[in-house]
């Protein structure tokens, strides 16, 4: 299942959660987060409410007053104490510490004497564990985003006015695909953006999907000049087509053993494959195309790790799209180790079944086992979940 958040006014928890909903998510499991939280008092209200003529659904999440401050120690250990699966609590998880992170440096602060205000407060642990288990219910295996509208001027918080987008939410976008819009006020809240830069597989325009079901979510404030609403999109594709730059450049000069390290600064620069060919050069020297497959965000920051890291004077670039399969990761347990399995469906048939060599080879070293043996028992793992 490919789901696309269409953020036409924006991006928040709430507003996630209740597009979720009205796309066909079951309201159960909603509700029962809660509970799994061991939140007491906690009601959710949903109701159908329009914005510029679109019906919508709106979330409340309905608390006892409580302090104002919570810090990341705390939310962490009553999210490792909450009655959820294995990977809706890593995901969650992973949501906060983006969230934690980018307090951190806004405030000029080590990550774990962070204090959450607006951010500490139960709603958000609802959005963020509701939307990761909605996802999950839904089928979800691919997420896509696309642009985040930000609007303008000041909002108000617990440290007074500040710029809209707030100074944790600008930190969040960071590698984001970000438009202005005509709207004072705040779009993408600090929890929408942590959601989307954590969870979506990539930022663009919709893929190639057959749609199987739409929901609309509002969010409170009712703008003048566009629909505060974000749109999910559910369906399924065939081989998805997405648009891709290939960076290559000739080397005949470059002492082979650096060749390794360029590879490895375009892998962190962003790219998704990166590859050398051998190619005879000028003057019948021999030397190699070291090439660089990456997304069109990153063709920047990919051709400045090819500049720096290799003896090129320039770097070329073509544009292309490729076919996809449908992906997912999965994680399966070896000897009581963890092992990540890539999946690859076509159609919602699996295609492709793949352990993570760099896992196998981990749990081989701490086991004694050999690496075909400890993928083999990953591959059966993977097919028996």
């Amino acid at each position: 299942m490919i789901a696309y958040l269409d953020c036409v006014g924006g991006l928040a928890g709430d507003m996630l959660l209740s597009a979720l909903l009205d796309a066909g998510a079951p309201e159960d499991e909603l509700r029962a987060v809660p509970g799994r939280l061991r939140l007491e008092g906690v009601e959710l209200r949903i109701e159908r409410v329009e914005r510029h003529g679109i019906g919508a659904l709106h979330l409340d999440v309905l608390a006892p007053e409580q302090h104002d401050h919570r810090h990341w120690s705390e939310i962490r250990a009553q999210l490792e104490a909450a009655e959820l699966d294995s990977g809706a609590r890593e995901r969650a998880l992973r949501v906060f510490e983006r969230l934690a992170e980018a307090e951190a440096g806004v405030h000029g602060v080590p990550v774990e004497d962070v204090h959450f205000h607006e951010l500490g407060a139960v709603d958000t642990l609802v959005d963020v564990v509701g939307t990761v288990t909605l996802l999950a219910a839904l089928g979800v295996e691919r997420l896509v985003c696309s642009p985040l509208p930000q609007g303008h001027g000041t909002i108000r918080t617990a440290h007074g006015g500040i710029p809209s987008p707030a100074p944790a939410t600008a930190a969040l976008l960071v590698g984001a695909p970000v438009v202005g819009v005509d709207v004072e006020g705040e779009l993408v809240t600090p929890t929408g953006a942590a959601l989307a830069s954590t969870l979506a597989d990539e930022f663009g325009r919709l893929p190639a999907m057959t749609v199987d079901a739409v929901g609309y979510g509002a969010g409170t404030s009712d703008w003048p000049t566009r629909a505060n609403v974000v749109r999910v999109l559910l369906g399924h594709g065939a081989a998805a087509t997405r648009e891709v730059v290939v960076l290559e450049a000739n080397l005949d000069d470059l002492l082979p053993e650096l060749v390794p390290d360029a590879m490895e600064a375009a892998f962190a620069a962003g790219a998704l494959d990166v590859w050398t060919t051998p190619a005879g050069m000028k003057k019948g020297r021999p030397g190699l195309v070291l090439a660089a497959l990456a997304p069109p965000e990153a063709e920047a920051t990919v051709a400045q790790a090819l500049l720096r890291e290799t003896s090129t004077l320039g770097v070329r670039v073509s544009r292309h799209h490729r076919h996809e399969l449908e992906r997912e990761e999965r994680e399966v347990e070896v000897s009581g180790h963890r092992v990540r399995v890539k999946i690859g469906r076509l159609n919602g048939q699996v295609l492709n079944v793949a352990p993570e060599h760099d896992d196998c080879a981990a749990v081989a070293r701490a086991t004694g086992a050999s690496v075909k043996s400890v993928w083999a028992a990953a591959l059966a793992a993977a097919q028996e979940g």
